[in-house]
C-alpha cells in the first residue's frame, strides 16, 4: 500500500513537471522579476488611480471598496511570493521596497518581515498548536459568532484567543516541540508586528463603526445625541481613509481568512504529512470570497506540495495539479471541516460533506 509520503513525492513531481512544461511553452515567464514588478505596479496603480477618482467625486464608495479589495488581494499574493524570495533575489532593496509598499496598501496585517518567520514556521509545522500564522486567523476554532466576528480582525481575534494560544505555546516549549527562542520570537511578533500601522488603523475602524452606529440610531430617533464638533470634523479625513484603505482590507481579510482557515487542517495532523495539511476549497458558494483573495482556495494546497512557484503559474497549471492530487487522495471541498473545527480526522460514520 502506498504511503502518504510516497503520494506526496508523486504529487510534487507531477506538479513540478506541469509547471516546467508551462514555463517552457511560454518563454516570457523566465523574466520572473519583470513579471512580478509589472503585476505589483499595475495593482498599486489601480488602487491609487481609483482612489483619486473617488476623492474627486467621480467614483462611488460602493464601487471603490470591492475594487481596491480585489487588487489588495493580488498584493497579498505578491507579498506571499516575496516572503518566499521569488522576485529580485539578487536585489534585496527592490524586494524590500515592494514588501513595504505592499504592507502600506494592506496595513491591517502584520509586518511582512515578521510574517516571514511565522510563514516558514507554518510550512514546517502546519496544523500544530504552535502554527501561529493559521491559528491567528481562526484556524482550529469552533465555529461560532465569536469566530465569525474575529475572522477579518487580527487585533480583536488575537485578543480573544491570546490566553489559549499562550498556554499552547508554553505547553509546546515544555514538551520540546519548539524551542524557547522560537516562543520568544512569537512574543516579539505579537508585541511589535502590528506597529506602526495596524493598531492605529484598527482603532480608527472601531471608532468609525461606533460613530456610524450612533448616527444611525440618531437618524431613526432612538437617540438624540450629537457628537462633539471635533469628532464630526475628524470624519472629514477618517471617512475617506476608511473607504480607500480600511474597509477594502476588512473585506479582503474576511474572505482570505475564511478561506485559508478552512482549507487548512488543525490539531490532529500527522507531523510533516503534507497530505493531511490542506484541502482544495473551490466549492461554488465560495466564489464571491475567492475573488477578493485571488482564488486562494483553488491553489494554496498546491503551494504546500510545490513551494517555490509563483501564484500566477499555480493558477495556470491548477487543473493538472488537481488531477494528480485527486487521484492520490487530497481532499476537495470537505465541508465537514466546519463541524469538526478543522480537524483532519473524520469521526466514524461521519461524512466529508
Amino acid at each position: 500500500m502506498i504511503t502518504d509520503q510516497q503520494k506526496t513525492i508523486l504529487i510534487r513531481k507531477n506538479i513540478i513537471q506541469a509547471c516546467k512544461a508551462f514555463r517552457e511553452k511560454h518563454p516570457f515567464l523566465r523574466h520572473q522579476d519583470l513579471i512580478g514588478a509589472g503585476i505589483f505596479t499595475i495593482s498599486v496603480s489601480a488602487i491609487t488611480v481609483a482612489s483619486i477618482y473617488y476623492l474627486q467625486g467621480y467614483l462611488s464608495a460602493w464601487i471603490l471598496i470591492p475594487w481596491n479589495a480585489f487588487w489588495m488581494g493580488i498584493l497579498h499574493e505578491m507579498e506571499h511570493d516575496l516572503i518566499h524570495y521569488m522576485y529580485f533575489k539578487k536585489n534585496h532593496l527592490i524586494a524590500n521596497v515592494m514588501l513595504g509598499i505592499g504592507w502600506i496598501a494592506r496595513p491591517l496585517t502584520i509586518n511582512p518581515w515578521f510574517r516571514r518567520d511565522l510563514h516558514f514556521h507554518h510550512h514546517k509545522y502546519s496544523g500544530t498548536i504552535h502554527d501561529v500564522e493559521e491559528r491567528g486567523v481562526t484556524n482550529g476554532d469552533k465555529w461560532s459568532l465569536k469566530r465569525l466576528i474575529s475572522t477579518p480582525d487580527l487585533l480583536l481575534g488575537g485578543i480573544m484567543r491570546s490566553v489559549q494560544i499562550r498556554k499552547d505555546i508554553i505547553a509546546a516549549v515544555r514538551s520540546g516541540a519548539i524551542s524557547r527562542e522560537q516562543a520568544l520570537r512569537f512574543k516579539h511578533i505579537k508585541v511589535y508586528g502590528m506597529l506602526p500601522f495596524s493598531l492605529f488603523l484598527y482603532f480608527i475602524w472601531y471608532g468609525f463603526l461606533i460613530y456610524f452606529i450612533f448616527n444611525g440610531l440618531n437618524h431613526v430617533g432612538v437617540l438624540s445625541y450629537s457628537p462633539p464638533a471635533w469628532i464630526n470634523n475628524s470624519m472629514e479625513w477618517i471617512h475617506p481613509l476608511v473607504v480607500i484603505l480600511i474597509a477594502p482590507n476588512i473585506l479582503r481579510q474576511f474572505c482570505l481568512h475564511f478561506i485559508t482557515s478552512n482549507l487548512h487542517y488543525y490539531g490532529d495532523v500527522e507531523s510533516g504529512n503534507i497530505m493531511q495539511q490542506t484541502q482544495i476549497l473551490n466549492i461554488w458558494w465560495t466564489f464571491p470570497m475567492q475573488i477578493f483573495c485571488f482564488f486562494f482556495g483553488y491553489t494554496h494546497a498546491i503551494h504546500h506540495f510545490h513551494v517555490n512557484e509563483t501564484f500566477y503559474v499555480r493558477h495556470f497549471t491548477r487543473h493538472a495539479a488537481w488531477k494528480i492530487m485527486k487521484e492520490h487522495g487530497v481532499r476537495f471541498n470537505d465541508m465537514g471541516t466546519f463541524e469538526r473545527s478543522n480537524r483532519y480526522q473524520i469521526p466514524e460514520n461521519g461524512a466529508m460533506g
